[in-house]
């Protein structure tokens, strides 16, 4: 498994204890489980191997209803978990790690929230929404200006007020030069992937799903490429996010709805929307070297118009070099860094709390229907070394509970909300632990792994800016255990297995092998069955398996056409959902080498009967 530079995760399992704090921190009455002076071991100490404390899994971009993130809300869109509707993480050639009822969740954060900015600088411009007709649908621009070519030109000045009708201060113009050659290029490109789908429908197999569509990535981006936020599931339409352009294309034919153009380049984004359908996006504001991520766009994802702009303030250094997490948990959006975290109400932009009493401040939360955060505490001038799971109200910011995690440990993502399940790494030791906890907010148990590696991709290993605490495939959770990904066996055809730990004793319950050749990564548990994605490899379509709570042998819920595994593993580590009988696959990255392969190269395979 690759992984960005300095992102490199120790290698081995998890297992000895890790001794939880001698006293309890929630404020809220004890549960009968074992307290942080219990006998039974804590998670923080992986024994003789270190754990691969580096990728937790989009609890998913798979949704499921009790659990976090791009993958866990009930009634939130995102991908890897979400029950009802279509639903990011596995590609054979490519090992570079990985990520409401009725709607899949999307990406998420870094442990303590802390990475450098990377990217184009973008511009906040503009004044009032303009409605441009284009060849393939409607595109709602935000803002006008300098669109983001190649050319590295940056825009001007953002405003620094907030405005109830999108985009800041400022004006732009809409350059239509180029247009129809442009538009007509993109038709021709469509037509060719309408061709090589209906070419892959002609070779199907008996029992094999259809390539429904094939999309690409149509958005002229900066030379070296964007990270792709989403999938968002509103209803019958998938939307996802990239550079500067907000997408919605119909899940049944692929067809372009709408594009919203962004006043400039995207750094960060919640992994789901709320329940209705809207979504708060991060932005960049100011140009050149002195743009910051600190502007926030809200986006109706059904209608693709733009809703109201904010901008909030960032101090001090810890503050300014935070990587901003960001989450919704109902009307409710948080940008967290490591210093704080500022709520805004989704309708309106309402700010509703910022930093709060006390040295201890939250950086980053899970999206969902319960509100937990993560929290780091600042004990020395430039040390934020002790941190601690929090719940907190997200109306009020009032603290309902609080766990405190043992000095030296660092909490990296949520695996899951409900029941709670936290990925904890302790840097300097290079050691892995996975902890889970009661509703109250005291220890209830730790993973004890018998493998030497265990797999889960998590937006802390995909996104350059942005990334949130939820955001991981490999991994989830439900009353019966939690479930996590093995790393697949080296060799030119890797498979891996999916391990079940009990969720009061921590160990290993059964494990269950993939199909020869292939891995299989756990997304969510949806009607009483543990749903995964299936990686394509080499002459074999991926697709979604399911297996009971009691383990056994992977059955295909949705198998891909063999014939077309080539174009699917062309998707760069996938972000994947599944609902409505549909599986949406999505790059999680978009790239090219010369001009113009970026908007050629598959951004999107979608398959269903």
């Amino acid at each position: 498994m690759t992984q960005p530079p300095g992102q490199q995760p120790p290698q081995g399992g998890f297992g000895a204890p890790y001794d939880p704090p001698v006293e309890p921190a929630p404020t809220a009455p004890p549960a009968p489980a074992p307290g942080y002076g219990s006998a039974q071991p804590g998670p923080y100490n992986a024994p003789a191997h270190p754990g691969p404390y580096g990728a937790p899994a989009q609890p998913g971009p798979y949704n499921a209803p009790a659990q976090p993130g791009p993958y866990n809300a009930p009634a939130q869109p995102g991908p890897y978990n979400a029950p009802a509707q279509p639903g990011p993480y596995n590609l054979p050639t490519q090992t570079a790690p990985y990520g409401g009822p009725g709607q899949p969740g999307g990406p998420a954060g870094n442990g303590g929230g802390g990475g450098f900015f990377r990217g184009r600088r973008g511009a906040v411009v503009g004044a009032v929404l303009a409605v441009v007709l284009l060849a393939g649908g409607g595109v709602w621009l935000a803002v006008g200006g300098d669109d983001g070519k190649k050319s590295g030109a940056n825009g001007s000045t953002g405003a620094d007020q907030d405005s109830a009708s999108g985009g800041g201060k400022g004006g732009g113009k809409n350059d239509k030069s180029g247009a129809e050659d442009e538009d007509r290029a993109a038709a021709e490109r469509a037509s060719a992937l309408r061709a090589e789908a209906a070419g892959i429908n002609a070779k199907r197999k008996p029992g094999e799903a259809k390539a429904l569509w094939l999309q690409e990535g149509g958005v002229d981006l900066p030379r070296n490429g964007s990270d792709v936020y989403g999938p968002w599931i509103v209803g019958d339409t998938v939307v996802k996010a990239m550079y500067r352009t907000v997408s919605g294309y119909s899940v049944g034919d692929g067809r372009q709805k709408w594009a919203l153009k962004l006043p400039a380049t995207m750094c960060a984004a919640p992994s789901q929307a709320t329940a209705d359908g809207r979504i708060v996006l991060g932005i960049m504001s100011g140009s050149g070297t002195g743009a910051t991520c600190d502007a926030l766009q809200m986006v109706d994802l059904n209608t693709g118009k733009a809703g109201w702009y904010k901008k909030y303030k960032r101090v001090g250094a810890w503050d300014g070099l935070s990587d901003p997490a960001m989450a919704i948990n109902g009307d409710t959006v948080t940008v967290g860094r490591k210093t704080r975290t500022d709520a805004f109400r989704v309708s309106d932009g309402k700010v509703l709390f910022g930093e709060l009493p006390g040295n201890c401040q939250p950086f980053g939360f899970a999206s969902g229907p319960v509100a937990v955060a993560a929290a780091s505490c600042q004990t020395a001038a430039d040390d934020h070394k002790e941190q601690q799971v929090k719940r907190i109200d997200p109306t009020t910011g009032k603290v309902l509970w609080t766990y405190k995690v043992k000095k030296g440990w660092e909490i990296s993502q949520f695996y899951s909300v409900s029941p709670l399940v936290v990925s904890l790494r302790k840097p300097e030791e290079e050691k892995w632990a996975v902890l889970l906890l009661n509703d109250n907010g005291t220890y209830r148990s730790q993973l004890i792994g018998d493998d030497p590696n265990y797999r889960t991709r998590c937006d802390t290993d995909l996104l350059t800016s942005g990334k949130a605490l939820d955001g991981c495939l490999g991994v989830t959770a439900d009353e019966h255990g939690v479930y996590m990904a093995t790393e697949p066996e080296s060799g030119i055809d890797p498979t891996n297995k999916v391990v079940a730990f009990d969720l009061t004793t921590g160990k290993v319950k059964w494990k269950a092998d993939s199909p020869a050749g292939q891995t299989l990564m756990p997304m969510r548990v949806e009607g009483g069955r543990l749903l995964m994605h299936l990686g394509a490899a080499k002459g074999k379509g991926g697709g979604i398996a399911s297996l009971p709570p009691t383990g056994g042998t992977p059955r295909m819920v949705l198998r891909h056409p063999a014939s077309g595994a080539d174009a699917e593993r062309e998707l760069y580590e996938p972000k994947v959902a599944y609902t409505g009988g549909r599986s949406f696959l999505v790059s999680s990255r978009i790239s090219g080498v010369e001009d113009g392969d970026e908007e050629k190269a598959k951004s999107m395979g979608v398959y269903g009967n």
